[in-house]
């Protein structure tokens, strides 16, 4: 198979897995998760077939049709898109595992939607990853929002309706506010929205509107959940716990954040920003994100929403990375983007195995759950410790190269964020970590229970042993990062 035919099989397979698990699905459920594991493997080697033809300089285009003069829905693969669709292909195998145990064993409604669901989501990640201009990225970034919109509405009560409701209405909002003009705005002063190393900017808007435009791409760009445009994250929470782990590590989020750094570094360029002096507002910004999600995370009781507040918290170091425009920042962008998607996806797999085994989900109720689950809960303190950011997780590989980054900038402001929060992360998770382990129990027989269903279990093994394993194993991250450093 040609690379060009390989892109076009990557964004092709899962809409037909989506139809073949939707025909699976009507004649038994172990066909139906048979077709959607079958799928998700599928992507993956498609998909990771091309990393070494990435990594040797090529960059497999396919131009599908030209929409209107100028405006082509075209694909490019390039090193941050490479990154990010090998990730996100790799993690929903893993994330399938999860869900056939999560889905059977809590009795879920509308499984087959849900793989469906599941299935175009993560076509239509492929193609925010693949897209070789802001038009293709603006389609496929807005069909990711509306696949991923019945998912999190998928238990249907009132309460998970509405929302749901808030998901759609702050993405679409932003989109269409913000983002759309944004990208009106570059075609009409640069002639072009094809994503080029260096940018396409220079030369063709100076001043204050380089300021003005920056801004309006990472408010509109919502799915990076940049304070105040976050709301739609912890509102998502209500969605099952599968569906927290595509949005928080998966997809959505890792969509906002990708789509930032690829703005930065392929419409406006690096040399660009640093020349107009404007990098400070999107600094600004990402550290009161990263400090104020902080604080409201340590007032969280319910576990999924303190990992939702951690979530709009760590998305901001990528986006504070990129704007610290260094090499060093660069490559700790890229490799926190893997990082935390280990990570984060390893601490939404045991919050969501703790519920299916135990019915928790508040934070004194974990007293003692670590005997109880102790598989789940090493797996846990896995993740959460990446989280913080120490060794040997792959948290720490990411905050130094940020740390480095920011050093290398001279940014005091970067730096104390980055110290600022990392305390607050161990002040928000290291408790919960010693309560489950060390606090006593008094009812421990009483409540006595196992751990979750064994897919469950094996996936959220998996995850912590990648958080562990990019420790070591994060030099082909970086070396897809690097190419990305001509355009520092």
């Amino acid at each position: 198979m040609s690379a060009e035919a390989a892109v076009l099989a990557s964004l092709a397979l899962p809409l037909l897995g989506a139809f073949l698990i939707a025909l699976a699905g009507r004649i038994s459920a172990n066909i139906r998760e048979a077709a959607t594991m079958l799928t998700a493997t599928g992507l993956a080697l498609i998909v990771w077939s091309l990393v070494p033809l990435v990594m040797a300089g090529e960059r497999p285009q396919v131009s599908v049709a030209e929409v209107l003069p100028g405006i082509e829905l075209a694909f490019a693969v390039e090193p941050l898109g490479m990154l990010f669709a090998a990730l996100a292909s790799m993690l929903w195998i893993v994330n399938s595992l999860y869900s056939i145990g999560y889905m059977r064993g809590n009795d879920e409604a509308n499984q087959t939607r849900f793989y469906v669901l599941f299935a175009v989501s993560l076509g239509t990640t492929i193609g925010v990853a693949f897209a070789a201009n802001l038009f293709t990225l603006f389609l496929f970034y807005e069909a990711l929002t509306l696949s991923t919109y019945p998912l999190v509405a998928h238990k249907g009560d009132q309460r998970s309706v509405a929302s749901a409701r808030v998901y759609l209405v702050v993405l679409l909002s932003t989109s269409i506010v913000l983002f759309l003009p944004a990208i009106i705005w570059t075609y009409m002063a640069a002639g072009s929205g094809e994503f080029t190393l260096g940018g396409v900017l220079a030369g063709k808007l100076e001043g204050a509107g380089v300021g003005l435009l920056l801004l309006l791409f990472v408010f509109g760009i919502g799915k990076a959940a940049v304070m105040p445009v976050h709301l739609w994250l912890p509102a998502a929470m209500v969605a099952p716990t599968p569906v927290s782990a595509l949005l928080h590590a998966v997809a959505v989020v890792k969509a906002g954040v990708f789509a930032i750094t690829k703005v930065v570094i392929y419409i406006f360029g690096v040399q660009h920003l640093l020349d107009a002096f404007v990098a400070d507002l999107l600094v600004a910004a990402a550290a009161f994100t990263i400090i104020a999600a902080s604080i409201v995370a340590l007032r969280q009781e319910n576990l999924k929403r303190l990992l939702a507040y951690s979530t709009v918290a760590q998305l901001s170091y990528v986006v504070m990375a990129i704007a610290l425009l260094t090499p060093l920042a660069g490559i700790g962008a890229a490799a926190h983007i893997v990082a935390h998607a280990f990570g984060k996806i390893t601490l939404f797999f045991a919050a969501g195995a703790i519920y299916t085994a135990a019915r928790k989900t508040e934070l004194h109720e974990l007293r003692g759950i670590g005997r109880r689950m102790p598989v789940t809960m090493s797996a846990f303190t896995i993740g959460a410790l990446s989280m913080i950011g120490i060794p040997p997780t792959g948290g720490f590989i990411s905050k130094w190269y940020i740390l480095a980054g920011a050093y290398q900038a001279d940014n005091m402001l970067a730096l104390l964020t980055i110290i600022a929060s990392t305390l607050l992360n161990a002040a928000y998770l290291l408790p919960i970590i010693y309560m489950a382990w060390f606090a006593h129990d008094e009812t421990f027989e009483a409540r006595a229970h196992g751990e979750a269903p064994w897919p469950a279990v094996l996936a959220l093994t998996l995850t912590a042993a990648l958080t562990l394993g990019f420790f070591v194993f994060h030099s082909a991250v970086l070396a897809l990062a690097r190419q990305l450093l001509p355009g520092f």
